[in-house]
C-alpha cells in the first residue's frame, strides 16, 4: 500500500512522517520543495499546555479558550484531540533539535491573542522555518529508505474517483509536462484559499487555490468557506501583505489612532483584560470602527517603542529586519502603520473529527480543510493543527485504506491554467464583496458578477475557480448571523438557535447548493 499526499509542508510532512514510522510508504506531492512551502513562513509560535510559566495552565484551558476564540463553530471531539497532543507535539519537536526558546524552567512561551496563559512557545519570529526545517530532516532520512517518494515540481491535475469513492490522484510534471497517475488513497495538504485574493493576502504568491476549486468540480463538500481570517497587523508590499506577527503584540506592542489629534490605545480602553490580544476578528473589527470615527485620523498604528532591547536582540530581531527591509521604518524607534488583511481562511474541505472527506479514501489536514478553528483561529494554533492534523489523518488512513487498481483515463485531462485577468477580477468581485464587515446587497451584487464572469470561462479551470469563489459568496450570505471572522451589519447579532452549524457547499449538476450541519455530525 502507498498512499498520496497532495502538499509538502508541515501538513503534509506531518502525515508521510506518521506513515513511514508506522511502515508504510507514501508518495509527497507538490508543487515546490518543501523549503518553500507557506509553513515556512509561520512566525509567532506553536501553542500547548506546557505550563513553565508558572500561570498553572491545564489542556483544557487551551480546549476552552480554543472553542470559545472560534465561536463554538469547531467540533469539540476534534479539538479535544489537538490541545491533548499539543504538549507531546512541542516536546517532540524540541528532541528534533527546534531551539525554542528557553529557560531554567523549560521552553518560553509568550502571549497570543484570545488565550489567557503563555502557552506560545516560539522560536524567535521564524517559527514555521525552524519547525519545517526538523521536519524536513526527519523525512530525509525515510526518503533515504525508500519510505517516501518525492514528487516536486508536480500539480494536482485531478482526482481518480467512482462511485465517490477515490482511487488515487493524476498529477502534472511542472516541467516536463509529463502526466502521472498515482494509484491509492490520498491525503489532502494543499494550504488555503489564497489565490482567490491573489495579491491580498500574507500567503504565499504561490498558493493558487486551482486544487481547491478543481476539488470542488469532482463532488468534494467543502465547509465554513465564509470564515475567512483578517489579521489586525498587515502592511502592504509588492505582490502581498507583510505580516506583522501577533508576537510583536505578545511581547508589548500597543495598537493606537490618532483621536483629535492624540494617541487614543483604543483596544486597552475597550477590552482592559486582553487589551490588545483579543482574538484576531474582535482587533481587526474594532480597526474598522475607531479608523471610520470623525474624530479620528484612518490610519491605526502599531507602537513597540516600548519593546525592551534585550526582546528585540533574542526574541523579534526576524520581525525587525522585516519592518526595516521592506517599509524603510524601524519598529524599535518609530510606531508603523498597520491595517487588517487576509490571513487565514477557517474553512476549506469538510471533514469529520478523523479528517475524512465526503469522499471514501480521501483525506485531509491542514488549511485546506475545516477543522479545529471554527469561525475564527487563534494564534499559535495553526502549526499546531497542521502537524497534528497530519498525524491524525495518515493514522485514519492506516485503519482504512485499501489497495486498488483502478487507472485514470489519460484521454480526459484539460491542465489549462487561469489566466491572469480572470483570476484578477475573481478577486477583486471577493474582495470587495467579503471585507471584515459585510452586508447582503454587496453579496448579492458580487453573485451576479461572479454568474456573469463564469459565462466567459474559457475552460474547465476557469469554470472551477468561478464555481468555488462562487461557493464562498454564498456561504457568506446564507449565514444570516454575526459570528467569529463573519461579521455582518444586516444581521449584527449571534443566532446559535438557527447558525450554530457548519455551512456546507456542494456543486451538484454545475450549480452551488449551499446547507447547514450540525457540528459533529456525519455528511449523508
Amino acid at each position: 500500500m502507498k498512499i498520496n499526499i497532495i502538499g509538502a509542508g508541515l501538513a503534509g510532512l506531518s502525515a508521510a512522517l506518521t506513515l513511514a514510522e508506522n511502515g508504510i510508504k507514501s508518495n509527497l506531492i507538490s508543487v515546490q520543495q518543501s523549503e518553500r512551502a507557506q509553513s515556512v513562513m509561520a512566525e509567532g509560535g506553536i501553542n500547548a499546555c506546557l505550563n513553565t510559566m508558572g500561570e498553572n495552565d491545564k489542556i483544557e484551558y487551551h480546549y476552552e479558550d480554543t472553542l470559545r476564540g472560534g465561536v463554538y463553530l469547531a467540533d469539540p471531539d476534534a479539538v479535544r484531540g489537538l490541545c491533548e497532543a499539543a504538549p507531546g507535539i512541542v516536546k517532540k519537536f524540541a528532541s528534533l533539535g527546534v531551539p525554542f526558546e528557553q529557560n531554567e524552567n523549560g521552553i518560553i512561551q509568550r502571549n497570543f491573542g484570545g488565550q489567557k496563559k503563555k502557552r506560545t512557545a516560539y522560536v524567535k519570529s521564524s517559527t514555521g522555518k525552524m519547525l519545517m526545517t526538523a521536519l524536513i530532516d526527519e523525512v530525509r532520512k525515510y526518503e533515504a529508505r525508500g519510505m517516501v517518494t518525492r514528487y516536486p515540481n508536480h500539480s494536482l491535475v485531478r482526482l481518480i474517483v467512482k462511485e465517490n469513492r477515490c482511487f488515487g490522484a493524476v498529477v502534472q510534471n511542472t516541467y516536463t509536462k509529463e502526466i502521472l497517475s498515482l494509484n491509492g488513497a490520498v491525503i489532502l495538504a494543499t494550504g488555503g484559499l489564497n489565490g482567490l485574493f491573489e495579491g491580498m493576502t500574507t500567503g504565499t504568491t504561490q498558493n493558487t487555490s486551482d486544487a481547491a476549486a478543481m476539488l470542488f468540480s469532482q463532488g468534494v463538500a467543502l465547509s465554513n468557506l465564509e470564515m475567512i481570517q483578517y489579521h489586525p497587523t498587515t502592511i502592504g508590499i509588492q505582490g502581498k501583505r507583510l505580516l506583522i506577527s501577533e508576537a510583536a503584540r505578545g511581547e508589548g506592542g500597543r495598537l493606537y489612532i490618532l483621536r483629535s489629534g492624540k494617541p487614543w490605545y483604543f483596544m486597552e480602553e475597550k477590552y482592559p483584560e486582553l487589551k490588545n490580544l483579543m482574538p484576531r476578528d474582535v482587533v481587526s473589527a474594532e480597526m474598522v470602527t475607531v479608523s471610520s470615527l470623525p474624530e479620528c485620523d484612518d490610519q491605526v498604528y502599531l507602537d513597540m517603542t516600548g519593546i525592551e532591547k534585550s526582546v528585540w536582540k533574542t526574541r523579534l530581531s526576524d520581525l525587525r529586519e522585516q519592518c526595516i527591509h521592506y517599509i524603510s521604518l524601524d519598529p524599535a524607534k518609530k510606531p508603523i502603520p498597520v491595517s487588517p488583511g487576509i490571513h487565514y481562511f477557517m474553512g476549506g474541505v469538510w471533514v469529520d473529527k478523523n479528517h475524512r472527506t465526503s469522499v471514501r479514501n480521501l483525506y485531509a489536514a491542514g488549511e485546506c480543510a475545516c477543522q479545529y478553528h471554527g469561525a475564527n483561529r487563534l494564534g499559535g494554533n495553526s502549526l499546531l493543527g497542521a502537524v497534528y492534523g497530519g498525524q491524525a489523518a495518515a493514522k485514519t488512513v492506516m485503519n482504512e485504506s485499501k489497495e486498488n487498481d483502478i487507472k485514470a483515463d489519460r484521454a480526459e485531462e484539460n491542465t489549462a491554467d487561469v489566466s491572469p485577468a480572470f483570476a484578477r477580477k475573481i478577486c477583486e468581485i471577493l474582495y470587495r464583496s467579503l471585507p471584515i464587515v459585510r452586508n447582503e446587497s454587496d453579496m448579492n451584487n458580487a453573485l451576479s458578477e461572479l454568474k456573469a464572469l463564469k459565462n466567459t470561462a474559457e475552460n474547465q479551470a476557469e469554470m472551477n475557480r468561478a464555481n468555488l469563489a462562487l461557493a464562498v459568496v454564498q456561504s457568506a450570505i446564507e449565514r444570516r448571523e454575526t459570528r467569529g471572522a463573519h461579521k455582518r451589519t444586516d444581521y449584527p447579532e449571534r443566532d446559535d438557535d438557527n447558525f450554530k452549524k457548519q455551512t456546507v457547499a456542494r456543486l451538484q449538476n454545475g450549480k452551488v447548493e449551499i446547507t447547514f450541519k450540525e457540528i459533529g455530525e456525519d455528511l449523508s
